[in-house]
């Protein structure tokens, strides 16, 4: 039997497919923008979005995931110095995806919504607003991709010129955020307080609202919540970090953790400690947890048409771009070597690190090498290339060894990369049971169809948020309730 053979008997399950964009330039390909099929500098405009979510439904995928940054990386060259990002267009300019959201719903029926949004870009009373309200007007087609930031150019910002707290604190005020959020979505109106009462003229039922009184280290928000319950009540919680702190967050609350890994094998890793965490630390079921990672897909109807795109595209390979892309990611400024310098040689465990998680495979480690490896790369770390079938195989061969339940596609060139998965990828998967026919729940929420259950809009019973629903019972007997569980 030809290995080939194997894998079309083995039992396969859908994957969470997504396409993974950000409302800028080129995404992870600084200076892409120049290439003559690439379409991205029209990423301000609202048909930009639904071209998008369009091809996104189009291929039955599960959501479009957004990513965000709230400042330009200004380490490379730096302190302060966004000129490499300024002039190649890495990930800035930028402008806020979440006012797309309704035109990208209306081109739509059932494609979800992934929206990144830090917990230090605006008081958690108004974000929960912003966050319930999308959940609104989608009819429950939105997920909130939790972040902490990593930029100090954002912190300036938005900290009154004040630098990001050390890591761990960030966490902590994070898990503070978010359970402000939480109550003030779920704790703060019951179930049923919309009454919409046209005989007494009563809209809500005042003894179904309460206050939350929410005091803690980093906020005091006392309510009540201004807005009325959306239709998953709290979006899906996607959540990216890969340090041990960012682990402990998603095990707790993540229903789908972004991770990043060059190989299926660390990728694996990952997955493992995380729902280990899970069940051990807060007693969920680890098949709550969904895990997707990145991945660019390149395609040809042969080998060498999918090469011959990629040599293309490395045309516009920005060397100034992508290193000034790692130092916003890894804080290092990689100005400070020299050219030809073996970086392995440095003594430096930041700079050790950052080799290992960008490097290509040749024998010496220099910064252009690191650079080559982002995005569009020689490193091809993350990069598949080939027919839909040979990518296809890469993709099994990643979900037997790592275990993953799905990936975000980055685009190369937009929007080629996308028509051509939606177009050649899509069905192959379709073909191995590693795609759906359609989506369990047509026009379902983002929620329903990451489960595959109608009628699932809420969280499942082990999850963190579950316990803050006030779903029945007086307003004294709820407060009794929610102060025993605190």
């Amino acid at each position: 039997m030809t290995a080939s053979s194997k894998r079309q008997k083995r039992e396969r399950k859908p994957l969470i497919l997504n396409f993974m964009v950000l409302s800028s330039l080129g995404h992870l390909n600084p200076s892409i923008w120049a290439h003559p099929k690439d379409q991205s500098r029209e990423y301000k405009k609202i048909s930009y979005w639904t071209k998008v979510a369009k091809l996104a439904e189009k291929a039955k995928f599960n959501a479009v995931f957004i990513a965000d940054v709230l400042g330009p990386y200004d380490v490379y060259k730096g302190p302060h110095n966004f000129d490499a990002v300024a002039r190649s267009g890495a990930q800035f300019p930028l402008v806020d995806p979440s006012a797309y959201i309704s035109a990208m719903v209306e081109a739509t029926n059932t494609v979800g919504f992934g929206i990144t949004f830090s917990t230090i870009s605006e008081a958690p009373y108004l974000f929960a607003r912003r966050l319930a309200t999308l959940d609104h007007l989608s009819e429950g087609r939105v997920g909130w991709n939790i972040v902490t930031s990593y930029l100090q150019s954002a912190a300036r910002n938005l900290l009154d010129s004040k630098n990001l707290p050390p890591h761990d604190k960030r966490y902590e005020r994070a898990e503070e955020y978010l359970e402000v959020v939480y109550k003030l979505l779920l704790s703060s109106w019951r179930d049923d307080a919309i009454v919409d009462d046209t005989a007494n003229l009563t809209y809500a039922e005042p003894s179904r609202i309460r206050e939350i009184n929410h005091e803690g280290e980093f906020f005091n928000v006392p309510g009540p919540f201004i807005t009325e319950p959306s239709p998953q009540r709290i979006p899906v919680v996607l959540q990216a970090g890969a340090s041990k702190t960012g682990r402990e967050f998603a095990a707790k609350h993540a229903e789908i953790v972004f991770i990043q890994g060059f190989t299926p094998e660390d990728l694996k890793a990952s997955i493992d400690d995380i729902r280990g965490l899970a069940v051990e630390k807060y007693n969920r079921n680890p098949e709550h947890i969904k895990f997707i990672s990145e991945l660019i897909i390149i395609l040809g109807e042969t080998n060498e048409e999918a090469e011959a795109k990629f040599q293309d595209l490395m045309k516009y390979h920005d060397p100034e771009g992508k290193q000034a892309l790692i130092g916003g990611w890894t804080g290092l400024d990689l100005s400070q070597f020299g050219e030809d310098e073996d970086l392995e040689s440095v003594n430096s465990n930041a700079m050790l690190s950052a080799v290992k998680m960008y490097i290509t495979d040749n024998k010496k480690k220099t910064r252009a090498e690191v650079a080559q490896s982002v995005g569009v790369g020689l490193g091809r770390k993350r990069v598949l290339i080939g027919t839909p079938q040979e990518v296809a195989n890469e993709i099994e061969r990643y979900v037997d060894i790592s275990g993953i339940d799905g990936f975000n596609f980055a685009n190369a060139n937009f929007p080629a990369t996308f028509e051509d998965i939606a177009e050649l990828l899509a069905p192959e998967l379709r073909k191995r049971g590693l795609l759906w026919e359609d989506y369990p729940v047509p026009g379902g929420t983002f929620r329903e169809n990451l489960y595959g259950v109608e009628g699932q809009t809420f969280v499942p019973k082990d999850h963190q948020a579950y316990k803050y629903r006030w779903i029945k019972g007086t307003r004294e007997e709820f407060t009794k309730h929610f102060n025993s569980i605190e």
